[in-house]
């Protein structure tokens, strides 16, 4: 790629060439394992800073491996002769995926990566030179139209996707296709839009090469490719979410003011779709002065939905500014220039009084029920990829405390959840402990107080007693009337059950 714009594409037309190509990846184990095992775990995770040179230095061979990751992760020119031996390389200038360059030498004209899928699958994610590896490290200053390929955002909504098996799925502002790729393995039809013609081009090519069903691909921006009836069961998007002073960068600037794109995707996707489908979104959104950043986001959801919105993460305005100049390189220019665009930034989050900006995570699900339920929570502590069965239990679980009123819970049977523990806190040597905590060991970790009463009966619920007859007998050990205890403690184990700690038996 040069200053004068992105370099020519392969062309998406020949699926016989994609798939050559790519049964040649895999003869010579051009895969993720067969990366970590060839550079090394401290060279492959230099490849995610953007570092390259440990990665040169152990590919200084002539392996078929290390020809291959010369070639097109590492965008080395490399002698025609060694990459015959490998690929079928006549086919793939034809195609486009590699160009003559020097005296004897072929060079990638597009960045692959190996790209392990949640089954063991080897894909492959195609993006623009020199945007496969760790971030956009400054790319934004050649060029406002290329496109990224895998980054800790695409992995992280591809593990908090529900994975059921549906008839459509959409995925909006594709990229490089790595939402489209996951959903073409649980999903009969595929449509993904992009406002970039480019990334459906690449997107196309990440499809072919990773040995993918075709998508339906529509250029356009949001919902605007589809047409007003079609609905889906399934709707993803890792939009362009950062809130900049102007829209600069394709790839991650949205073009509306503050988090209007953001509100915007979230609230149109309500109405396209079915019921009990799922959306499913990465997004930012403003902390305003004067104003209660949950209620913000509880205005943005659609009637009929049920929500969950989790804040993983807030920065200050200073932090903001200063990670997305970096993230365009900006910081490694014009000192004059780059404070110019700072306070752009500064002056905009002013105007909109927003004091931090947060990012998370917003499912959404169709619910037929007249009470949907939203939940906009803050949790930044460590979770266990992937999420998506966790999120669709939860929203099971929803429909579950919906359906049983109090009387209907005490006359339920509950099952603890495998790998929850129990931990005690107080002074050394106290008789009691000043509480007692429940910890969650997978999914998304969480920890709750309980009382010892609450501890006592998640402790027994192992599916074979109600909850009102577990209560009557910590009744009875305790001293306390059970009419009582039965009053008090639905409370307890509803919150129990929502957040995943206690499951119904049956």
């Amino acid at each position: 790629m040069t200053d004068s714009g992105p370099a020519p594409l392969p062309v998406s037309d020949r699926p016989d060439i994609a798939a050559r190509l790519r049964d040649a990846l895999l003869a010579a184990s051009f895969t993720a394992d067969g990366l970590l095992d060839l550079l090394g775990a401290p060279a492959y995770a230099a490849l995610a800073r953007s570092e390259t040179v440990p990665a040169l230095r152990a590919t200084r061979g002539d392996t078929p491996l290390e020809t291959l990751v010369r070639l097109f992760l590492l965008q080395q020119p490399v002698p025609h002769a060694r990459v015959a031996a490998v690929v079928p390389v006549e086919e793939a200038v034809e195609a486009g995926w590699l160009r003559r360059v020097g005296a004897d030498e072929v060079a990638a004209t597009v960045d692959v990566r190996p790209y392990g899928g949640p089954g063991g699958e080897d894909w492959f994610i195609v993006s623009d030179l020199g945007c496969a590896v760790g971030g956009a490290g400054g790319i934004g200053q050649r060029d406002e139209g290329v496109v990224l390929g895998v980054g800790g955002a695409s992995t992280t909504l591809a593990g908090i996707t529900v994975r059921t098996p549906v008839a459509a799925a959409l995925d909006l502002g594709t990229g490089s296709g790595i939402q489209a790729l996951h959903a073409a393995q649980h999903a009969t039809r595929v449509t993904a839009t992009d406002l970039n013609p480019r990334a459906l081009h690449i997107t196309a090519l990440t499809l072919a090469l990773s040995g993918a069903p075709a998508a339906d691909l529509r250029e356009g921006s949001l919902f605007e490719p589809v047409r007003d009836d079609e609905t889906f069961d399934l709707i993803v998007s890792n939009p362009p979410f950062v809130i900049s002073p102007r829209a600069r960068l394709t790839y991650r600037d949205g073009g509306m003011g503050g988090d209007d794109l953001c509100r915007s995707l979230v609230q149109g996707a309500g109405e396209r779709l079915n019921e009990g489908g799922f959306a499913q979104f990465l997004a930012n959104w403003q902390h305003v002065a004067g104003e209660d950043w949950q209620d913000r986001l509880r205005s943005w959801v659609p009637r009929g939905c049920d929500a969950w919105i989790v804040q993983r993460e807030v920065q200050d305005v200073t932090q903001y500014a200063e990670l997305w100049l970096r993230d365009a390189g900006d910081h490694r220019g014009d000192p004059a220039e780059y404070q110019v665009r700072y306070d752009a930034w500064l002056d905009e989050f002013e105007a909109r009084k927003v004091r931090a900006v947060g990012f998370g995570w917003i499912t959404l699900r169709r619910t037929g029920s007249a009470e949907p339920v939203v939940t906009v929570e803050e949790w930044p502590h460590p979770v266990e990829q992937p999420l998506g069965e966790t999120i669709r239990a939860h929203f099971e679980r929803l429909d579950y405390l919906r359906e049983h009123d109090d009387a209907a819970l005490l006359d339920s049977r509950f099952k603890l959840v495998p790998e929850v523990v129990q931990e005690q806190v107080g002074l050394p040597g106290a008789e009691d402990p000043e509480h007692v905590v429940l910890r969650q060991h997978r999914g998304m970790r969480r920890a709750t107080k309980v009382d010892t009463v609450g501890a006592g009966f998640a402790g027994v619920c192992d599916g074979t007693l109600s909850a009102g007859r577990i209560l009557d007998a910590i009744a009875q050990l305790v001293g306390e009337d059970p009419v009582v205890l039965r009053d008090r403690t639905p409370a307890q184990i509803r919150l129990l059950v929502e957040q995943g700690f206690l499951e119904p038996a049956g």
